[in-house]
């Protein structure tokens, strides 16, 4: 039976510079030594390295100790060697605790830490994603029982007033490959019908109608139709001046674009009007849009909806024929809301995000967004802040080049112009091909 193999950890503390690995590794590859792991992270010019190293025979740890030392002297940094036999498994993150605050506060790191310890998981990995608009902390953990963990979470997410998901790792994660969100309140600020019904001069009643809704005392439907109703004979042009008036939610358009740059197909379904999500749809590139329509006769609303209601259930079927046309499981499809009417198109998606929604929809959905900045999504999907601000650089500078290339060629064909004898300098008029 063989000898377990013996293991070397170096740790290596202190203010980072260039230089800092080459230099141990260049010390350690005068020894029969393997490398097994690598972990390095810097914060605020803070430097973390760890090595752990193997090797079948007893190494010299004198000559090491000695020459690690020395380097990390010269670095100005702190060494610390530690041996030890065999290498323990390696556990990997299963799960991903996502924490988004503004500001993110320690009693909310320290109170969620806690209970990821108390139910017997182990914190793999800790790093950022985010520290603007919002600061989000991701945490990779394993040993945990995700239902469990996702509802003493909850509780903390309230208490810390920080929003906290949890979702699976692996490539389920990296899979997701549409995401279908709601409209009004979400993609947009306010609610449209709202707008209408303040040119209509019956806010009041709408509003009513409304909040009858949410009580539970009308039905998505009833209330809709009841609600157009009152719109009866509103000039066209107030749908036009409304649809000017209309904005997007801060981080709409980071999302679409970092999303479209991924390979994501999008799509937007709303309780609200084709009339105003068609022109959202196409000013963003989203490639599928379902909504209601205004039945429209003489310039005027008739105060009725054109085609089938999308209600809540026709949100969860818009979901699954958009997934459909694009050939994504729904394991695979996000989808994002606000309002009671999209719970059924949250639970049907592989992952439901409630955002700035009402406690119902937080409490039926996979992960929670409080905060208005739509962008903020896209940390729960693991990418960070630096990654979409890089993208969106090289971007930038790709179009500046672009368009410095275009000038260029411009700038030449003006001068042949006017060395062969035309263009303004010449005097010359320039002429077409002569007849033939």
């Amino acid at each position: 039976m063989s000898a377990p193999q013996i293991t070397l950890l170096i740790t290596l503390t202190g203010r980072d510079r260039p230089g800092v690995t080459s230099r141990l590794f260049s010390v350690l590859a005068a020894h029969e030594l393997s490398v097994i792991d690598i972990e390095q992270v810097v914060i605020r010019g803070r430097l973390v390295l760890g090595v752990l190293l193997s090797c079948d025979h007893a190494p010299d740890l004198t000559a090491i100790h000695g020459q690690v030392t020395a380097v990390a002297a010269d670095l100005d940094l702190e060494a610390e060697i530690t041996t030890g036999s065999g290498e323990p498994p390696r556990r990997r993150g299963s799960l991903h605790v996502t924490v988004l605050g503004s500001p993110l506060a320690p009693a909310a790191i320290a109170a969620i830490a806690g209970r990821i310890a108390a139910s017997g998981a182990n914190i793999d990995r800790i790093g950022r994603l985010a520290h603007r608009p919002v600061t989000c902390i991701e945490f990779e953990v394993s040993g945990a029982d995700p239902d469990r963990l996702r509802a003493a979470l909850a509780r903390e997410s309230l208490d810390q007033r920080a929003d906290v998901a949890v979702q699976r790792g692996g490539l389920h994660r990296r899979a997701m490959r549409l995401i279908v969100m709601d409209v009004d309140s979400t993609l947009i600020r306010g609610e449209v019908i709202d707008l209408l019904a303040a040119r209509a001069g019956c806010a009041g009643p709408v509003a009513a109608l409304t909040e009858a809704a949410m009580r539970g005392e009308l039905d998505f439907t009833t209330a809709l139709r009841e609600r157009v109703a009152l719109l009866a004979g509103l000039d066209v042009a107030a749908v036009d001046a409304v649809r000017a008036e209309l904005r997007l939610a801060p981080g709409a358009r980071t999302l679409i674009r970092t999303l479209k740059r991924l390979g994501y197909r999008c799509g937007v379904v709303s309780g609200g009007f084709t009339q105003f999500t068609d022109g959202i749809a196409a000013e963003l590139g989203i490639d599928y849009a379902a909504a209601n329509t205004l039945e429209v006769t003489d310039g005027r609303l008739t105060g009725r909806l054109s085609g089938p209601v999308v209600d809540r259930a026709g949100k969860a079927m818009a979901l699954r024929r958009f997934a459909a046309e694009a050939g994504t499981p729904l394991s695979q499809t996000v989808a994002v809301g606000d309002g009671a009417n999209d719970l059924d198109m949250i639970a049907t998606a592989g992952l439901g995000i409630a955002f700035n929604a009402k406690p119902a929809v937080r409490d039926a959905a996979d992960a929670s967004v409080s905060f208005p900045h739509l962008d903020a999504i896209l940390y729960l999907l693991g990418i960070s802040r630096d990654d979409v601000e890089t993208a969106d650089a090289a971007e930038a500078a790709a179009t500046i080049a672009a368009d410095a290339i275009a000038a260029d060629a411009i700038a030449a064909d003006a001068a042949g112009a006017v060395a062969a004898g035309y263009g303004p300098s010449s005097g010359r008029r320039a002429r077409g091909p002569e007849p033939g």
